[in-house]
């Protein structure tokens, strides 16, 4: 039985544990910087560890914000396991997935889909024909994308926003909660509203 390491014990890694054991996969070791949390539902957790450890499996990185994954990822270059995919998601199969993804339970991803490397496409979300997801993107619970969408590295795609057809993200962006986002957004803002509009730059 393969078996899958994660690097972070958060609520986050709860939802991966499940998708693994629906798989038929096993978890490995279970890494954090947090030196208090000892065990994680049930599991002993690393706060000491090595590149031989983190990669005596195929990894997981199980924390939600992209900026750490991406960071955690860049400082210990690892070995990121194929995408877990929950067997409730409907994906189709021409779609291209990047190593480290993580795909939750109810998720529609449809034809000919480009979704990148350490990725998370959460519960209920959409993501129709033809869109490009960049790498270290979050798409939350019940976030849609129409056809044609593409977003850029590191952005955050906030819980029931819906992205109309031929939209560009920019890069590490964050499309607030319920947001309508019917036009191009730059890159570094946070956008809300119906019809979303950038608020702030960061």
């Amino acid at each position: 039985m393969r078996k899958i390491n994660l690097f972070g014990a958060s609520g986050h890694a709860k939802v991966i544990i499940d998708i693994i054991e629906r798989n038929g996969f096993e978890v490995g070791y279970i890494f954090d910087d947090n030196t208090e949390v000892e065990n994680f539902m049930g599991r002993k957790v690393h706060s000491v560890y090595n590149l031989e450890l983190l990669n005596a499996n195929p990894i997981i990185i199980s924390i939600g914000d992209n900026k750490v994954r991406k960071a955690i990822h860049d400082k210990f270059k690892l070995n990121l396991a194929p995408p877990l995919v929950h067997p409730s998601a409907i994906i189709s199969p021409s779609v291209s997935i990047g190593n480290g993804t993580v795909i939750m339970p109810n998720a529609v991803v449809n034809a000919a889909v480009n979704i990148g490397k350490n990725c998370i496409i959460n519960t209920a979300a959409v993501v129709e024909h033809d869109c490009v997801v960049h790498d270290y993107v979050h798409m939350s619970p019940k976030a849609s994308l129409a056809g044609g969408v593409t977003i850029k590295e590191g952005t955050h795609v906030g819980i029931n926003a819906t992205i109309i057809q031929s939209v560009c993200i920019g890069l590490w962006s964050t499309i607030g909660a319920g947001a309508v986002v019917l036009d191009d957004i730059p890159d570094c803002c946070t956008a809300v509203g119906i019809p979303a509009k950038p608020i702030k730059f960061h």
